[in-house]
């Protein structure tokens, strides 16, 4: 049984864009003196980010996985691809213009473009996924310690290797999405939606339907790049607009 697109997917993808697009106003609020909030150390703010992204990059792998079961083919995997690192380079483009002294330079499409590259390579590791992301987990837990021991060495620290994640100084930029410990969500997400599509095979029916106050939801998951890219410019702009009104 070949799945097509699981609404349940997107919608919980449009959940993650809609409660980000909270998340980003309230920022540009405070970042335009509207709103006092600390978004870098305040844990009301640091941990909505850390689950926003967590929903995103599951969404993703489980997005892997139906893409793998359908037998989508290289080509069409580097269509989409390629329209992911186009967008990573125009969100730098614009970040440098924002903000030239904190540019983004390896941020959540940056991240996901490389992620979702190693998610197809290993989508047949099966349940070996699991322990993947566990180890993967496990060595962003370790790395302080390891730095703490002289094992690091500093250039996992400068911009060439800091994507790994690797680090023992957080770089200023104003979105960081390292390998580690993210890769682990997205492995995870793949093999929680590889063991679903079996569960869905074995049944020989087809999983429940969407209810229909989250269809919306489902559909702005479907255009989450596109929304993805035009949230921010919408938002900048009605908050530029009410500023002159």
């Amino acid at each position: 049984m070949k799945p097509g697109r699981l609404d349940t997917v997107d919608a919980l993808r449009g959940a993650a864009m809609v409660w980000m697009t909270g998340f980003h106003f309230c920022f540009d609020l405070s970042n335009a003196g509207l709103l006092q909030a600390n978004f870098y150390r305040d844990p009301v703010w640091t941990w909505q980010r850390t689950c926003i992204l967590s929903l995103f990059l599951f969404c993703a792998g489980a997005g892997q996985a139906i893409a793998v079961a359908q037998g989508q083919s290289w080509r069409r995997f580097g269509r989409r691809w390629a329209q992911i690192v186009g967008c990573a380079a125009l969100v730098t483009l614009g970040s440098v213009l924002m903000f030239p002294k904190s540019f983004i330079y390896f941020g959540v499409l940056h991240g996901m473009a490389l992620m979702l590259l190693v998610a197809r390579l290993t989508a047949g590791c099966g349940l070996w996924l699991w322990p993947m992301g566990a180890l993967v987990l496990g060595l962003h837990f370790v790395a302080p310690w390891a730095w703490a021991a002289g094992w690091l060495d500093p250039t996992f620290n400068a911009r060439l290797l800091n994507w790994i994640g690797l680090i023992s100084v957080k770089p200023i930029t104003e979105d960081y999405v390292p390998l580690l410990p993210w890769m682990a969500v997205v492995w995870w997400g793949v093999a929680s939606m590889q063991w679903y599509l079996r569960r869905l095979a074995a049944r020989a029916t087809p999983g429940r339907s969407l209810p229909s106050g989250l269809r919306p939801l489902a559909f702005l998951g479907r255009w989450s790049l596109s929304y993805y890219m035009l949230h921010q410019p919408v938002l900048l702009a009605g908050l530029w607009l009410w500023g002159r009104a």
